[in-house]
C-alpha cells in the first residue's frame, strides 16, 4: 500500500502520520511541501502531485477549517473544500486508488435534537458548511472507491485548541462565559487517525469496495460547549493547576451573546451507528479522549 497524506502539519494530518505509518510506504505533504506538492488550493497542481507520486491511496487531511474567515474569502475555502477535492477524486479512480477523506457537522442545520444519520437532509449554514458539502459531492461522484468520515469538535493535545483556550482564560480571568445551546461530541484527532488506518487495513479484504462510502465518526455521548469547558476546568483544578474561574464561575450563555461571522449549528449530534456496525467499532466516550488530552497537556506544562 503506497498512501499520499495531504495536510500532514494539521492536528489530524500529524496524528494520521503515526497511524498510517505501518500499513505500508506513506508519504505526507502539506502546504510548505512546494518540492512534490505545490499550492494545495491550486487544483490542477494537485493532480499532478498524484500522478507523480501514483499512489494506491489518497488520505485528504487537507482543508480550510476557518469557519469565520470563510464568510470573506469563500473562493478561497471552495478551492480548497471542494474543487481540490473533486481533482483528487479523478486522479483516484483514474488510478484505482482509494480515498479518505474528512467533512464535518457543518453540513447540517443545526436543527432539533435527535443525531443526524448519513442519510439526514443537509442544509449548511455557512460557506464552510457549504464547500464542505460540495467537496462530499464530488467526491462520492468522482471516485468509485471512497470513504467520508463527517466529524465533530475536533480537538488535538499538539496545537491549540478549545480546552486550551479554556484552561489560559480561566488562568486569566475571575469569570467565563461559554454557550450552552450548542451540542455535540469533542472528538480527539488520534481517534479519527486510529479509525482511519483501521478501515484503510480492511479494505485490503476482497470484499473491500464494499466498505466504500460515507460514515458518521465522532467520540461517544454528547455535551454543550459550556460542559465541555465545565469538565476541562474542573479536570485541570484537580489536577492542580493554578485557575480563577472554577466552577459557578464558569457561566451559561446563549449562542446570541456572542457574533460571528459565520452561524452554527445548534445541533452537531451524530449518529455513528453505521460505521460501529460496519467496522465493528466501540467509540469512546468524548470525557475519556479529552481526559487523556488534558494529562498530556498538564504535564507537558507541569
Amino acid at each position: 500500500m503506497k498512501i499520499l497524506l495531504l495536510g500532514k502539519g494539521g492536528q489530524v494530518g500529524w496524528e494520521l502520520q503515526r497511524s498510517l505509518a505501518p500499513l505500508g510506504e506513506l508519504v505526507a505533504l502539506d502546504f510548505d511541501s512546494t518540492d512534490l506538492c505545490g499550492d494545495l488550493s491550486k487544483p490542477e497542481e494537485l493532480a499532478q502531485t498524484v500522478r507523480r507520486v501514483a499512489p494506491t491511496v489518497i488520505v485528504n487531511a487537507a482543508a480550510h477549517t476557518a469557519v469565520d474567515k470563510a464568510e470573506s474569502e469563500p473562493d478561497f475555502a471552495r478551492a480548497l473544500n471542494a474543487q481540490g477535492v473533486g481533482a483528487l477524486a479523478r486522479e483516484a479512480q483514474a488510478l484505482g486508488a482509494w480515498m479518505v477523506h474528512y467533512s464535518t457537522d457543518y453540513v447540517f442545520d443545526g436543527t432539533g435534537s435527535a443525531p443526524w444519520t448519513e442519510d439526514s437532509p443537509t442544509g449548511p449554514l455557512s460557506v464552510y458548511g457549504r464547500t464542505k458539502l460540495e467537496g462530499e459531492q464530488l467526491l462520492r461522484q468522482e471516485c468509485a472507491r471512497h470513504l467520508i468520515f463527517r466529524t465533530s469538535w475536533v480537538y488535538a493535545a499538539r496545537g491549540q485548541n478549545f480546552a486550551k483556550t479554556m484552561l489560559r482564560l480561566a488562568a486569566e480571568h475571575d469569570r467565563l462565559t461559554v454557550v450552552d445551546d450548542q451540542f455535540g461530541a469533542p472528538t480527539g484527532a488520534e481517534l479519527l487517525a486510529d479509525v482511519t488506518a483501521l478501515a484503510l487495513h480492511r479494505t485490503r479484504a476482497a470484499a473491500g469496495a464494499a466498505l466504500a462510502g460515507l460514515y458518521h465518526l465522532a467520540a461517544g455521548g454528547e455535551t454543550s460547549w459550556h460542559g465541555y469547558a465545565r469538565f476541562v476546568i474542573d479536570f485541570a483544578q484537580h489536577g492542580g493547576m493554578a485557575l480563577k474561574a472554577v466552577g459557578d464561575a464558569v457561566q451559561a450563555v446563549p449562542s446570541s451573546a456572542f457574533k460571528a461571522a459565520a452561524p452554527r449549528p445548534a445541533n452537531s449530534r451524530l449518529d455513528t451507528r453505521k460505521l460501529r456496525d460496519t467496522f465493528g467499532l466501540v467509540l469512546p466516550h468524548w470525557q475519556t479522549g479529552v481526559a487523556r488530552m488534558l494529562t498530556e497537556t498538564l504535564q507537558r506544562s507541569a
